[in-house]
């Protein structure tokens, strides 16, 4: 069920009663859509066909599940709340849906998820983030995700290259999947309403999945988005930037001296880093993507190298940059290529993120 990310609140403010004896709990992000036609429609967009098995996280009442039981093959959904399990069960048990409907009782987050063709969703928001990547991981990969979001994160979601709202979070996503927004729907859509917008976001991952290792691609995009609106010029001339990445250099170059002298095979560099992408850990890494203003360093706390504290590793950096033409650039207006060129360079040069 859909939630905004709320405060916490004294407990008379924080539920409302359901005509069925269900109280919901907004601090639990329990905001249950109420209105049928925009059921309808979120159904609609996400392209059912009969034979697709569909994923619902927080079906809260079953007002989506019925739908969607009566567009697919089957339903798995996936609740938190022991009394949401009890009232879905309860609404279709002794109905032709009974068999079709697969109920499981836990987090999300926390869930091995099965096999499943499409996810259609109506979320609590404050697991937007965590969500998105554990379904961008999920293997094997799905048809698409059709799901209700906070407004201000489904934005982000979709921004592109030079939009206000286009950070870490838009390059993460798009990166793995095609995004696109489908439906903004008011928050007198809820029962109990939410003190904020939401809108409905159309989720489809790239096939095949990019040959990208992503511990390697979040800490490049972390560093180029610390102050997105800056230069990369400016951004890769910071000290504790130039610090972390050289420390990552020579801890490569002490790997690869070591595997050459037992192996005696000088090509075994680039083996080690695409190994370190391979593991089950990575595939399920959650990225941290919040918010720009989170990964911003405040002037003074970091100054930038001196002129005259110039080193033969700094050099290094900033020739990659000057190679691509990427010293003036900005990460707010670089495109999903740009940035995918950009690492590329720098791994080339010896120079890695992680």
């Amino acid at each position: 069920m859909a939630g905004g990310k709320m405060k916490k609140e004294k407990s008379k403010h924080t539920s409302a009663p359901y005509q069925g004896g269900v109280t919901f709990h907004k601090s639990k992000g329990q905001h249950i859509l109420k209105n049928p036609l925009l059921v309808d429609s979120i159904v609609q967009k996400a392209g059912i066909k009969s034979t697709d098995v569909i994923l619902e996280i927080g079906p809260g009442t079953g007002n989506l599940t019925k739908k969607l039981l009566e567009a697919g093959k089957m339903v798995i959904a996936v609740e938190l709340d022991s009394r949401m399990v009890l009232e879905l069960e309860r609404r279709f048990q002794g109905t032709p849906y009974s068999t079709r409907l697969k109920v499981i009782q836990g987090d999300v987050l926390k869930t091995d998820l099965p096999y499943f063709d499409i996810c259609v969703a109506n979320i609590p928001y404050q697991i937007s983030s965590p969500l998105t990547f554990k379904l961008l991981f999920h293997q094997p990969a799905f048809r698409c995700a059709v799901i209700m979001f906070q407004k201000e994160f489904a934005m982000r979601l979709v921004a592109q290259p030079g939009d206000k709202l286009y950070c870490r979070l838009s390059v993460n996503t798009q990166l793995y999947a095609r995004v696109s927004h489908l439906l903004k729907v008011g928050k007198n859509n809820f029962r109990p309403p939410p003190k904020v917008d939401s809108s409905v976001v159309r989720i489809e991952p790239r096939k095949p999945r990019p040959q990208v290792n992503a511990k390697e691609w979040d800490g490049f995009i972390r560093i180029c988005f610390i102050r997105k609106n800056k230069t990369l010029g400016s951004i890769f001339r910071l000290k504790h930037v130039l610090s972390l990445l050289e420390k990552n250099y020579k801890t490569l170059q002490a790997l690869q001296s070591s595997q050459n002298a037992a192996l005696g095979n000088t090509d075994i560099g680039m083996d080690i880093i695409s190994s370190l992408g391979d593991s089950k850990e990575d595939q399920n890494m959650e990225m941290d993507v919040g918010s720009d203003n989170e990964m911003e360093v405040e002037d003074g706390d970091d100054d930038e190298d001196t002129e005259g504290e110039v080193s033969e590793f700094k050099v290094k950096v900033l020739d990659v940059l000057k190679e691509g033409q990427f010293e003036e650039k900005r990460a707010s207006k670089l495109t999903q290529q740009e940035f995918l060129y950009l690492l590329s360079l720098f791994n080339k040069a010896g120079i890695h993120f992680s």
